[in-house]
C-alpha cells in the first residue's frame, strides 16, 4: 500500500491557481507496480491512471464546470493591463490584494507596478505606510495598432 501511494504521489501534484485546480502529471517511465510487471512479463506495461489522479480530476472538472485544457486559460488583455484596471478601480488596495485579483504572485505585480511606473502609465504617492496609485488616463497605449487609443479610453471600455 505504501508503495501505491508513493507513486500516486509520485505521478500528481496539485496546484491552486485562481481558485481553480490545475494538474501537472509529472511523466515517469513507469510506476513501480508497472515497472514490476514489465520485468516479469518482459513488456512495456502503459502506466495506468491511479484512483488518487481519477479522484482529482474528477474534482477540478466539478469545481470549475469543465475540464481544462490550454484554450481556456488565456485571455485578451494582458497582466499588465489587469494590474493597471485594478489599481483605476481601487488606487488604496496592496498589492497582495491586487496580486489575488489578477491571479498572479505579488513579485509580478510589483515588477509590473515598477514597469508601469517608469513607462509614466501610472504615479505611485506613498501615503504613511501605504501607497496610493494614480493611473494616468491621458497616456497612449504602446502597441503601434492601438496607439491611436489612450489608458483612458481603455479604462472606459472596461469600466463603462
Amino acid at each position: 500500500m505504501f508503495c501505491g501511494m508513493r507513486a500516486a504521489t509520485e505521478a500528481l501534484r496539485l496546484h491552486f491557481t485562481r481558485g481553480q485546480a490545475e494538474f501537472l502529471i509529472m511523466k515517469r517511465s513507469a510506476t513501480r507496480s508497472t515497472a514490476t510487471a514489465s520485468k516479469e512479463t518482459g513488456k512495456e506495461q502503459p502506466a495506468r491512471e491511479t484512483s488518487a489522479l481519477k479522484v482529482a480530476k474528477g474534482a477540478a472538472e466539478k469545481s470549475t464546470g469543465k475540464s481544462e485544457s490550454p484554450a481556456s486559460r488565456w485571455t485578451f488583455l494582458t497582466n499588465h493591463a489587469h494590474v493597471l484596471i485594478t489599481l483605476h478601480g481601487d488606487p488604496d488596495l496592496v498589492l497582495r490584494e491586487v496580486a489575488l485579483k489578477v491571479g498572479i504572485t505579488e513579485r509580478a505585480v510589483q515588477r509590473i507596478v515598477q514597469d508601469l511606473e517608469d513607462e509614466g502609465f501610472i504615479r505611485r504617492e506613498k501615503v504613511g505606510r501605504k501607497n496610493h496609485y494614480e493611473v494616468l488616463p491621458d497616456e497612449q497605449l504602446r502597441h503601434p495598432i492601438e496607439a491611436h487609443r489612450t489608458i483612458g479610453d481603455l479604462l472606459k471600455l472596461i469600466h463603462g
